[in-house]
C-alpha cells in the first residue's frame, strides 16, 4: 500500500485544501521536519520539467498539481530565486497576496505568488497558460525561507480570446505579405525608355503573387485587384509620357 497513491488507496478522494490548509498545515509542518500523516505532495525540483510534464510527476492526479520546492538562489541578483528552466522561465505577475487565518483575520500566516510560465528567454518570451501559485510562510523564527509549495495549474482559456488571437494573427500576416508586395512597386513617373518597360516586370510580379500560399482566398483576389489597378495607371503614364515626349520633339 505505501507505492500506492491516495486517490488509488481511498476511492472517491478528492484534495482541495484551503490555501490556510496548504501553509498553515502542509507546508508549517513540513518546514518544520515533521512527517505528514499523508504522502499526498512530495518533493521536486520542478525548474528542470517543462509544466507540460509536472501533472506526470505529482502523487495526485488531478487538475491541479502540487510540489514542495527547495528554492534555488541565483547569486549575483541579490538572493532572489532562479525560476527559468531549459525551454522558458516563471514570471510573477502583480504582488504577493497576503494569506491570514480563518479564525483570526489579523494573523497573517503566509504569502502567495502568483506566475505564469513564457516559452523562450526574457524579455521576449511567448506567455503560455501554465499558472503556477508559490506559498511561503510568513513566520520569520525559524529557517523555513527555503521552501516553498507550489501548486501548479493550466488557466482555461476562452473561446473569445482564442478568435482574437487567432485574428491578430491572420492581421499581421495579411499586412505584412501586402506591405512586401507594395514596396516592390515603384510609383515615379517613368523618365526613360527604360522605365517604361514594364511588361516583364509585371509579369514576374504577378506570377509570383499567384504561387504564394495565402490563408484566405479573398485576401489574395482583393491584393491582385489593388495590383491590376496600380499596373494600369502605370501603364497610362507610361503613355502619356511617352506623348508629351513625342510632342516636345515635334
Amino acid at each position: 500500500m505505501e507505492n500506492i497513491t491516495p486517490e488509488l488507496a481511498l476511492p472517491g478522494f478528492r484534495f482541495h485544501p484551503t490555501e490556510e490548509e496548504l501553509v498553515d498545515y502542509y507546508l508549517k509542518e513540513t518546514a518544520l521536519g515533521k512527517k505528514l500523516h499523508s504522502d499526498i505532495i512530495g518533493f521536486l525540483n520542478i525548474y528542470k520539467h517543462h509544466p507540460w510534464d509536472l501533472p506526470g510527476l505529482a502523487k495526485i492526479r488531478e487538475r491541479e498539481w502540487y510540489f514542495f520546492v527547495h528554492r534555488d538562489k541565483e547569486s549575483g541578483r541579490g538572493g532572489k530565486p532562479k525560476r527559468t528552466t531549459e525551454k522558458g522561465y516563471w514570471k510573477a505577475t502583480g504582488s504577493d497576496r497576503q494569506i491570514r487565518s480563518l479564525k483570526e483575520p489579523k494573523q497573517i500566516v503566509g504569502f502567495r505568488k502568483t506566475l505564469v510560465f513564457y516559452t523562450g528567454k526574457a524579455p521576449k518570451g511567448c506567455r503560455t497558460d501554465w499558472v503556477m501559485n508559490e506559498y511561503r510562510l510568513s513566520d520569520t523564527s525559524f529557517p523555513t525561507d527555503d521552501i516553498v509549495l507550489c501548486k501548479i495549474y493550466r488557466k482555461a482559456t476562452s473561446l473569445r480570446v482564442l478568435e482574437q488571437r487567432a485574428e491578430e494573427h491572420h492581421a499581421r500576416t495579411t499586412s505584412h505579405i501586402f506591405s512586401s508586395c507594395v514596396a516592390q512597386i515603384n510609383f515615379d513617373t517613368p523618365s526613360s525608355q527604360q522605365d517604361l518597360d514594364y511588361g516583364a516586370e509585371w509579369e514576374e510580379e504577378l506570377e509570383a503573387a499567384e504561387k504564394l500560399e495565402w490563408e484566405n482566398e479573398a485576401d489574395i483576389t482583393e491584393l491582385l485587384v489593388r495590383v491590376g489597378s496600380m499596373k494600369e495607371k502605370l501603364q497610362l503614364s507610361a503613355e502619356l509620357s511617352t506623348d508629351w515626349t513625342l510632342m516636345d520633339l515635334m
